[in-house]
């Protein structure tokens, strides 16, 4: 209202002015036009300031139209669904996808057409097509937001949307989308849940991650997770068995009443190549659900000589042990490099006399063991440290600290090795705690369930292996692990103010990994039983460090992954390494990866050169269907052999039955929708509910007339020609 006001004094003024100016000129024709002008001016402001808008209604000539959305995808055949007495009072509990069919019934929705002038339509969605493949089935899921935007796109004048759905969904954009898409329109959604929110009662072996490969002649850990939602616990039995051979091991478990149960199993490669192995839990009373009790993976067994420097300051008993375990292993060739502090470089069988100076001599070492051994003194340089970091980092080599009683490794600490080392070292006491008896390691929980520390051949054995194993009489002065590390075994009889001290802390950095042994006695553990364990402990190590790095290896590129068994949507990080004709780091050239998809078509990738002069190259694709995926990685404008490897996407399917229903979900999008979230019970009333709804009124738009880039355009034209006109006239 005082806009008002004002706007009207001030056309009365300006009209006051325009009359007392017409007057008093001489040239009364063309000071009349230009009055005009100004009044015209004065008139459009004014009227803007009253903030005038251009309305446009809109009537929608269609019929209103409500649509009936229903869930036709997999997790729908789960049979959980308690039929309400008013739909049917004799009717058990059924499936998911039946207690639909009862609900789409005509005599539910034909009400609403009772006035012939509003169209009910039904419409599924995330169906599964009948011809489909079990590719196709597997990455098949549910997806509540694209049929909300998709009526909106191909019906108008939407009276209602109603949504009948279990609310699982694990494809798409977020469901809430829709509905905010709906409450823009002024369409109100309704959403009906079926299915129970509890799981019904079932064992489901949920995840499997075994390695790609192992080694001929040894054991590899199978990890894997059961979930029961079972209302007691089960004693039952974890069978692997290879589908070609066979050949079978056994495993008793004990899975505990509605929680996850995480073990793992051991299997021995005997051969090379692939083998399909199946492992699978027994069916037992009270599942309703047969199918996820059995998975099935591929694993390829591989001869191998891995490549590893040993480097020590002095011929301890550790290092003379550590030397002679990996000389007599078949599968790894060991070079060693003594810094004797009186003697000069060590000699003979095994040794090298100097420290590899070069990148294509370092690059080919898998594994590399740091003794008691510093920078300075005849000892490495800080350059060499700089060189042993990168080799971990960029090649996917590993690392093994063992510090010793001397306390050289202190030194590292100031040195690029020193953010390799995953614990933190008490600085005032760099020569270690010499102990007066004897102590033994204790392993963690992630350390009994670890295939660095697996002595036996069952957990069961291994845990009284290692109470057994003889202790040691010096560690080294730790005092806490570093964030992200693993710890796998404490002092058994040491603690600080942070807890147990770690002594075997594992850690990965950059591509590679890092392994530290706070003592220097593993060796003792030959007592009695010679070899057997110390040679088994540090062929394991050997072989765990460097399984990444030996995913791929051809003759100038070496290619690994992560993760190695990924799920279908999984993005999987692509890593090589690049070698030139003499076999230095690829300086300048480029590395592909022709990726094959299951389904045979191919897609090439280029990757990106790390920073660095390592020759590492990195990039990443999407793992979009189940199955055997060919990797060929290259190095373009040479005729350099590519090297090829297979990457297995786990057939996990997206759709799960027996998984409880999320009606949470579709609460939240009717209440973002302005609409609600129906019971089942309220099923035989959803057409006197949606008739209580408001008529849609007609739709209207408004243009701000203020607002508009021609108004402007207007003005300043009108003012301009009064300007002009003014100074023609002669008036100033």
């Amino acid at each position: 209202m005082p806009m008002f006001i004002t706007g009207i004094v001030a056309l009365i003024l300006v009209a006051a002015l325009c009359v007392t100016a017409l007057r008093r000129s001489s040239r009364p024709k063309i000071t009349g036009l230009l009055e005009g002008i100004r009044f015209l001016i004065t008139l459009i402001v004014v009227l803007m300031l009253w903030e005038p808008e251009w309305r446009t209604v809109i009537h929608p000539e269609d019929e209103p139209k409500i649509a009936v959305l229903w869930d036709a995808s997999g997790s729908t055949s789960t049979e959980d669904a308690l039929v309400p007495e008013a739909m049917d009072p004799d009717a058990p509990v059924i499936s998911r996808k039946e207690w639909i069919e009862k609900a789409l019934d005509e005599k539910y929705w034909k009400p609403l057409e009772a006035d012939n002038k509003t169209t009910v339509f039904t419409e599924s969605f995330s169906a599964i097509p009948e011809d489909a493949e079990a590719d196709q089935k597997a990455v098949s899921g549910s997806d509540l937001n694209s049929p909300l935007e998709k009526v909106l796109e191909q019906h108008d004048n939407l009276r209602a949307v109603v949504m009948i759905s279990d609310g699982d969904w694990n494809l798409g954009a977020p469901p809430v989308s829709g509905a905010q898409k709906l409450l823009i329109n002024k369409v109100p959604l309704f959403t009906i849940p079926v299915g129970s929110q509890k799981r019904l009662p079932d064992l489901d072996l949920i995840n499997v991650t075994a390695p790609t490969y192992g080694i001929i002649g040894e054991n590899v850990q199978i990890p894997f997770t059961v979930r029961s939602s079972l209302d007691r616990d089960v004693n039952t039995v974890a069978r692997l068995r290879d589908t070609k051979t066979g050949q079978e091991r056994t495993k008793s478990i004990r899975i505990p009443a509605g929680k996850e149960y995480h073990d793992s199993i051991l299997w021995r490669l005997e051969s090379e190549g692939s083998s399909t192995l199946e492992l699978s839990i027994p069916f037992v009373d009270g599942e309703l659900v047969a199918k996820n009790n059995m998975r099935e993976f591929i694993i390829s067994g591989k001869k191998e000589n891995l490549k590893v420097l040993v480097i020590e300051s002095t011929p301890r008993w550790e290092y003379r042990f550590i030397r002679n375990a990996l000389s007599r292993d078949p599968g790894v060739d060991v070079d060693c490099l003594l810094f004797h502090p009186q003697l000069g470089n060590g000699d003979g069988p095994d040794y090298i006399q100097r420290f590899p100076e070069k990148l294509e001599d370092l690059q080919k070492y898998d594994v590399v063991f740091l003794g008691d051994v510093g920078v300075g003194n005849g000892q490495l340089t800080k350059e060499q440290a700089d060189l042993l970091k990168g080799l971990v980092e960029n090649q996917a080599s590993g690392i093994v600290f063992i510090p010793g009683s001397n306390g050289y490794q202190e030194s590292l600490l100031k040195t690029p090795l020193g953010d390799l080392i995953p614990v933190i070292l008490d600085k005032d006491r760099p020569k270690g705690i010499s102990e007066s008896t004897a102590s033994p390691l204790a392993l963690t929980g992630e350390g009994r369930g670890s295939l660095l520390t697996m002595l036996g051949n069952s957990e069961d054995e291994n845990e009284q292996i290692w109470r057994d194993l003889p202790g040691f009489y010096w560690s080294a002065a730790v005092l806490k692990a570093k964030g992200g590390a693993d710890v796998l075994a404490t002092h058994a009889n040491r603690r600080n103010q942070y807890g147990r001290i770690p002594l075997l802390v594992t850690k990965t950095a950059g591509t590679g990994k890092v392994l530290f042994l706070g003592h220097d006695s593993a060796w003792r553990w030959r007592r009695g039983v010679e070899d057997l364990y110390h040679y088994r402990f540090w062929g394991q190590v050997a072989r765990w460090m460097s399984y990444q790095r030996n995913m791929a290896a051809g003759e100038r590129v070496r290619l690994y992954y992560t993760p190695d068994r990924p799920n279908p949507g999984d993005y999987v990080t692509l890593n090589a390494n690049a070698f030139d004709q003499y076999g230095a780091p690829l300086k300048d050239g480029s590395v592909y990866i022709d990726i094959q998809s299951p389904d045979g078509k191919t897609n090439r990738i280029t990757l990106n050169e790390s920073k660095g002069s390592w020759g590492a190259y990195s990039g990443r694709f999407r793992v979009t269907l189940p199955g055997e995926w060919k990797l060929t990685a290259g190095i373009a404008g040479t005729d350099a052999k590519p090297v090829v490897t297979n990457l297995i996407a786990q057939g996990q399917e997206l759709e799960k039955t027996g998984q409880p229903a999320r009606p949470e979900v579709l609460a939240e999008m009717a209440k973002i929708a302005n609409g609600q979230m129906l019971t089942p019970d309220q099923i035989p009333e959803i057409a006197s509910i949606i008739d209580a709804l408001p008529q849609r009124t007609p739709l209207e738009t408004r243009v701000p007339l203020w607002a508009q880039l021609t108004t402007m355009i207007i003005l300043i034209v009108l003012m301009s020609i009064f300007w002009v006109g003014r100074k023609l006239n002669g008036t100033f």
